[in-house]
Parts: C-alpha cells; structure tokens; sequence
C-alpha cells in the first residue's frame, strides 16, 4: 500500500482495516489480521470500547513479534461502568491518562501510533483534552493523535486549537455531509481525513437495500444500481470515490474474514484504475446531503 505524504513521525497508508467486525473467537480473528497484513494492509484501527478491551487484546496478540511493521491506531473517551453494562463519555485528562496504560497493556506495545478522541462535544474540557495527547507525545507513549467527529462545530474549535493529525468521519455516496464544510477546511491543513463507512454499512455492495439517513430504500436502490452498472468492482468504486477527495488521506474499512479481506484489496488495487468520469457522475446525478445539526 502507498503511503500518503505526512509531515509528521510516521505516514498513513491510504487503506486500513478497521479491526470492530473482528471475530470475538482469538483464533478467527488472527486468521483476518494476518490474512490483511500477508496483502499488505499495514494499518490497523481499534478502539478500547470495542469488545470491552478484547479487541485490542487481539491485535496485541495477533502482532506480537512484528509490532515496528504496522500502524496502530486506538481510540479511548468512552468509559464502562463498573458492572460493563454500558458506558458513558469521559474526555477529561485524567482518564486518558489512565486508559491509555490499559491500551499499551492489551495492545502489547509501549507506543501507539495514532491515539483518537472517541467523539467530541462542544461542552468538552478541550484545553486538558488536547493537553493530555500533548503530555503522551512528549512520553512518547503515542506519536500522534486525532479525533473521530462528524461535527463541524467541533472539528473548528479543534483545528483552531491543535490541530489533530487526522481527523476520522464517516463519507460515502450516501453520505456527502463533510463536503460542504469539513473538506474545504482540511483541504488548507495537514490534518488528513480518515474515511469509515464507505460502503455504507455494506448497503451499496450485497446488504439488503434500506433506507440510510435522509435517503430512501429506492434512493439508495438506484445508487447501488449505478454503482453496480458502472462495470466495475463496487467495492473500487466506494474506495475510489471516498478518496477522490482532497482533504482525505485513508479509508478504514472493516472486515470479520479472510475472504472480505481478500475482497477489500481486489477492491483497492481496482480503485487505483477507476476513471474520474464514473465518480463525477455519481456525484452529479445525486444529490449530496448536508448536516442539520452540529453546524
């Protein structure tokens, strides 16, 4: 996989896999991550919240013995309670610093690569927020951080403050929301978009057909059907299109087997061979939605 340009310690590869859909089984979960890094998938994004934990411990496990060959990105804010029944957000310094020791330990590392703010609210303390990522820089326990919001009034106040290595939002043909704001103001910047949900849920691939968002179920029919009709792998026209953006440096797709996996990079290394036209028609044809809150 081609790196994008980066300016900081380390560059992201322009596709990750996106490590949620992981199998809870240890061994069918190792099966995809070495499935992904034997096709040359390097990076791989997780979450504490995912699994309670087991998520990271997996690819903590799964990576044992060739950590310095691929890219870790993990996530921390939301907080279990006690009994693991549920969770609730907690952006505060102290936390991250706690919960980030319990990534490093089930992640199986002494460094992350991209550590990410789960959310982000305008009510947020971001000064001990944004201090408590500058204070793991400098411990050398990450090397970057960013965000994962689909809110334009945060990604402002966040830019205007420090801004974040990169910056994840989910962006699909059924979903054109950043394009209005959120691009044009990272376009100027170095902090790169991280892409999730390209494919919609799998609902412009193979999923049954259903409405997403303000798009109805015959909406997103004829989507699918142009995407479908367009001669080539949906999968590297979801991945083309997500990409055809300025301001996005990586897709993180998932995938919960080897066989998906396999499909994935097909699917990227077509990508790569996707005219221009076919993209611009879809974004001519259809019209892009916007956010209504959050601005």
């Amino acid at each position: 996989m081609q790196p994008i340009s980066s300016k900081s310690s380390f560059d992201l590869p322009t596709i990750g896999l996106g490590c949620m859909s992981l199998p809870i089984d240890y061994t069918a979960a190792k099966a995809v991550l070495d499935q992904a890094f034997d096709l040359g998938i390097t990076f791989f994004d997780t979450a504490d919240l995912y699994q309670r934990g087991l998520n990271e411990q997996h690819l903590g496990k799964g990576f044992s013995g060739r950590r310095a060959q691929v890219i870790l990105a993990t996530k921390v804010g939301n907080q279990w309670n006690s009994s693991g029944s549920s969770w609730s957000w907690n952006p505060t310094k102290s936390y991250i610093l706690q919960a980030v020791e319990e990534s490093l330990k089930r992640l199986k590392t002494d460094y992350i690569d991209l550590y990410q703010l789960h959310g982000g609210t305008l009510e947020d303390p971001w000064d001990e927020t944004l201090e408590a990522f500058q204070l793991l820089k400098e411990q050398g326990k990450i090397l970057a951080f960013g965000i994962s919001s689909i809110r334009p009034n945060v990604i402002r106040k966040v830019m205007a403050m420090t801004p974040p290595k990169s910056i994840m939002m989910q962006y699909s043909p059924l979903d054109r929301r950043p394009e209005e704001e959120v691009f044009p103001l990272l376009e100027k910047a170095d902090t790169r978009v991280l892409v999730r949900g390209a494919f919609a849920k799998g609902l412009l691939i193979d999923k049954p057909e259903a409405a997403f968002l303000d798009f109805s179920q015959a909406q997103v029919s004829q989507i699918r059907s142009a995407i479908a009709e367009s001669g080539w792998m949906p999968e590297a026209v979801l991945i083309r299109y997500g990409l055809s953006q300025g301001a996005v440096g990586s897709l993180i797709v998932g995938a919960s087997s080897a066989t998906q996996v396999r499909q994935l990079v097909k699917g990227y290394e077509e990508s790569q061979m996707v005219p221009d036209e076919i993209i611009r028609r879809l974004q001519v044809n259809f019209p892009a939605n916007r956010y209504t809150d959050h601005r």
